[in-house]
């Protein structure tokens, strides 16, 4: 079984749940919670991948890649696809107004007043 390599990058099991609770992106907090959950015993990768519906093959490769690589090359970083052309200036808004719906000259029989 394949353990985490905490000693060897200077942290702790309290190190790991904490990067699991605070770092910035799901994804990295997902990948600190399956080391954490790993190191301290309750699951190994394969449970950990069963339990929360990832690929063995995945938990696997974010093990290695701590060991190898530290905790710096588990944090994720965006790396697929082009940015995007025109990016509203507000989340759900565009730069542009909505024109005002138009009033339709055929009313619902059901909702048209008296």
């Amino acid at each position: 079984m394949i353990r985490v390599e905490m000693q060897k990058w200077g942290q702790s099991l309290g190190d790991l749940r904490r990067l699991a609770l605070q770092a910035e992106h799901p994804r990295t907090r997902e990948r600190f919670l399956a080391l954490s959950l790993i190191a301290d015993g309750t699951h190994n990768a394969t449970s950990w991948a069963d339990h929360f519906g990832r690929q063995d093959e995945t938990v696997l490769k974010w093990l290695h890649t701590y060991n190898t690589q530290g905790p710096e090359a588990l944090t994720y970083r965006r790396t697929g696809g082009p940015t995007p052309f025109l990016r509203p200036t507000r989340p759900g808004n565009s730069s542009r107004p909505s024109p005002p719906p138009s009033r339709s000259s055929t009313a619902c029989p059901a909702t048209a007043g008296p």
